[in-house]
């Protein structure tokens, strides 16, 4: 978990603003980041789950036999 030390602007009492230190923005960005890519990957899946697979070991045999 990113460890956050913001520093909060008030306006009429009230925080406005928070104001982090620069590198825990770009931890945040890099964690965002990552979830945008795992959402994405989760989506690509669910998006061929019903396409048929063919075995890594059929894939092997295949090209092997592309080989000779």
């Amino acid at each position: 978990m990113i460890q956050l030390n913001p520093e909060f602007i008030t306006k009429n009492g009230k925080k406005e603003f928070a104001v982090i230190p620069y590198e825990e923005f770009e931890a945040l960005q890099e964690l965002i980041a990552d979830m945008e890519d795992l959402m994405d990957l989760r989506a690509a899946k669910e998006e061929d789950a019903d396409r048929p697979s063919v075995p890594l070991a059929e894939v092997k045999r295949l090209l092997g036999l592309l080989n000779n």
